[in-house]
């Protein structure tokens, strides 16, 4: 039983950071029903942003300021700037192609991440960065079971921020608007909300949800690599799709259902059965709920 719960915990931490990628591929398709392949390397670019304003933090506050205090401000000021990435990868790269096939937007997706990671390399070279603690790590031991501050800070904001997502998206006029967007995406623009503040909208909420998960990544797993955000990306856009079209608590729960599937695989197998079991379950999945858990059909014809 120490064993599970102490997996279960595993899982719940890394589950976290595919359910909070995973939102903002959800939230993009939803609204304008096209793929942005370039989130796994905004959550790269964001952790990188976390990461210099950690230690400019630090580097001036660490002597009068709590470390929780320069964690909070981290994510506040690092969530505001990731922010802009996300309207500038709208604005320069999807909305020209608004009105072009689907296809030229995905390809377009990948150019961009390319770019990203290539340009990390130009600018900061290959070497690896260590991610600085923002607080002092804990360990806690209760009936056998280990954890420490780090993995309930992780669990604890990642159910905040989505709690206060889906509070937005339900209860604020934004949000009724990007839900409208998401019903009908062709005549809603005909009752007078503008596509050209929604989608940039929606491109900054899921770039500064990206970030936040990078600066929880970072204090998990320090170690920051220009092509950290390729995997750990498309893992949580196959959650994207599992959870449904458009669905924030479909891509929460996938999120969390792919990380458990991976730790409980892992400590039962080999770990290099791991995504083959996980991938295959989901798979299983998709073949007799192909819309995902709380997809529903289109309101119109995808652009093709």
């Amino acid at each position: 039983m120490e064993y599970f719960l102490q997996n279960l915990i595993n899982a719940l931490q890394w589950g976290s950071f595919y359910a909070v990628i995973s939102i903002g591929y959800s939230m993009v398709y939803g609204v304008l029903m096209l793929f942005n392949f370039a989130h796994g390397d905004i959550f790269m670019v964001g952790t990188y942003i976390g990461f210099g304003i950690a230690t400019l933090l630090l580097a001036l506050t660490s002597a009068f300021l709590p470390g929780w205090m320069i964690f909070a401000l981290t994510v506040v000021v690092t969530m505001f700037l990731a922010s802009f990435v996300g309207v500038f990868v709208e604005m320069v790269g999807y909305r020209p192609l608004r009105g072009a096939p689907r296809a030229s937007a995905a390809i377009t997706g990948l150019m961009i991440g390319i770019i990203f990671e290539t340009g990390n390399l130009i600018i900061l070279g290959a070497q690896r960065f260590k991610f600085p603690a923002l607080m002092e790590p804990v360990s806690y031991n209760i009936g056998g079971v280990y954890f420490t501050n780090v993995k309930v800070l992780i669990i604890v904001v990642s159910l905040v921020l989505m709690l206060a997502l889906h509070t937005f998206i339900q209860k604020t006029k934004w949000g009724m608007a990007m839900r409208a967007m998401s019903y009908d995406f062709l005549a809603v623009p005909l009752m007078g909300v503008s596509i050209n503040v929604i989608a940039p909208l929606t491109f900054a909420i899921g770039a500064g949800l990206a970030s936040v998960a990078g600066i929880l990544y970072g204090q998990a797993y320090p170690v920051l690599d220009p092509y950290m955000g390729i995997l750990l990306g498309w893992k949580a856009f196959v959650a994207a799709i599992l959870g449904g079209r458009g669905s924030i608590m479909g891509a929460a729960l996938a999120g969390y259902m792919l990380g458990f599937i991976e730790i409980f695989v892992a400590m039962v197998f080999p770990s290099t059965f791991r995504d083959l079991i996980a991938y295959s379950i989901i798979l299983v999945i998709l073949t007799f709920r192909p819309r995902g858990f709380f997809g529903m059909a289109h309101s119109t014809q995808l652009r093709l």
